[in-house]
């Protein structure tokens, strides 16, 4: 089989255990290529790609399971899955989606369309790894990283865990999400700011295929809603927010305001989400950041597993290069840092850009949505023009709002612009 058609038998073993990692294998005398800490979508692409590239490949997560527990909406567009050459298995696809429609205050709508899938993320996260170690990668499953050192001499790294256990790597790639944890242990970069997500995955909830973000400050401060279709009736309904003391009323809000109140919620899940852009430093002397790690979300609607995908294929090129150079020096890894700058939108600008759209006041906002064209993914000449005749006349003050720069994030969230 090939890469873009393997898929999981559907009596095959999807989560991962001890008797899946080869930890027989390992021993302190084994120097890996590249450890990558972390098994989440941007762990799992570098992965796959270090191991194809002939790289001895070592990954660590922390869980017993990858994948699990899930922290995201769940949504990747058919332009990542183009962008990396992949054809996703059928056992990770929750249900194909025709895009995004946004709902401002007044219940005023725009469309964006374009195709993509709401996954069952564990499941597609279990198939990248597999994936990854057909081609030769090893994993390990419960290992707590507590301690990283890099020999002067000899430039390997030794990563301790915290069950006695540790490894020795030329290269680190730190994809632990908004831990950050290589940052955070080496000391490389201030701590990113960050929203908190919360959703509740809920039965018989109606869609016609659309994913749903609603912009509404009044049950989101600086942030939004959404209903994520899941087909058969299910639904991730959850939100992003500044305000994490009170995201989970909020969140009880929107549902009672839905009408959804009585339906039954499976689960509940969410986690922090980085929020103020890229990190300063994306390497250092025999490390990489990649993913949320690095600080990779979309700017508006925070999708980073696109981002992350994409930043492990990247971060895998140059490793590759770095061990067969022999040379794993920040100023070699630096050229990762030059080619996702190079590829990725310039997130501190769209930054300012989604604050100015989140501080609109109601009011602002349904004004807003009521002249934006109706179909995001082809807008004519004719429309722009329309859009800013109308502002100029009735809203004018909007422009010293930032409108100009709030419009431009909300460009960045198409997928061809790694919004999702």
């Amino acid at each position: 089989m090939t890469e873009n058609n393997l898929t999981i038998a559907e009596n095959q073993e999807t989560t991962f255990g001890p008797r899946d990692s080869n930890e027989s294998k390992h021993s302190n005398d084994v120097v890996f290529d590249v450890l990558i800490i972390g098994a989440g979508p941007a762990g799992g692409s570098a992965a796959w790609h270090c191991s194809k590239s002939g790289l001895k490949t070592m990954v660590l997560e922390e869980h017993q399971a990858i994948g699990e527990p899930v922290h995201c909406g769940e949504c990747l567009s058919q332009v990542a899955c183009d962008r990396m050459g992949w054809i996703l298995p059928p056992e990770a696809i929750a249900m194909p989606v025709k895009g995004v429609r946004v709902i401002f205050p007044g219940n005023k709508t725009t469309k964006l369309t374009e195709e993509g899938y709401v996954l069952e993320k564990h499941r597609f996260e279990q198939w990248i790894m597999r994936m990854a170690q057909k081609d030769g990668a090893q994993v390990a499953l419960g290992k707590k990283v507590t301690t990283l050192k890099r020999d002067a001499e000899t430039q390997i790294w030794t990563v301790s865990c915290a069950d006695g256990s540790s490894f020795q790597s030329k290269i680190l790639m730190d994809a632990t999400g908004v831990a950050a944890l290589v940052s955070r242990l080496l000391n490389l970069n201030p701590r990113f700011q960050s929203v908190i997500g919360i959703q509740y995955e809920m039965k018989d909830i109606p869609t016609d295929g659309y994913m749903d973000f609603f912009i509404w400050p009044e049950l989101a401060p600086h942030g939004y809603l959404w209903m994520i279709p899941k087909g058969n009736g299910r639904a991730n309904i959850g939100l992003v927010t500044n305000d994490n003391t009170k995201a989970k009323i909020y969140l009880d809000q929107f549902v009672a305001k839905m009408g959804w109140k009585d339906k039954v919620v499976v689960k509940t899940f969410g986690g922090l989400i980085p929020a103020s852009g890229p990190l300063q430093n994306t390497v250092s002397d025999g490390v990489m950041l990649i993913g949320d790690a690095a600080g990779f979300t979309s700017p508006l609607f925070e999708g980073g597993s696109h981002l992350g995908l994409v930043s492990g294929r990247y971060a895998a090129k140059v490793a590759r290069k770095a061990v067969t150079l022999g040379d794993t020096s920040k100023k070699f890894l630096s050229q990762y840092e030059m080619m996702w700058k190079a590829e990725f939108p310039d997130y501190q600008k769209l930054i300012g850009g989604k604050h100015a759209l989140y501080d609109m006041t109601d009011n602002e906002l349904e004004f807003v949505g009521s002249i934006m064209p109706k179909e995001l993914s082809h807008i004519t000449t004719m429309e722009r023009i329309k859009f800013g005749s109308h502002v100029l006349v009735r809203k004018p003050g909007l422009l010293g709002k930032g409108l100009l720069s709030a419009l431009e994030a909300f460009g960045y969230s198409r997928a061809e612009s790694y919004g999702w």
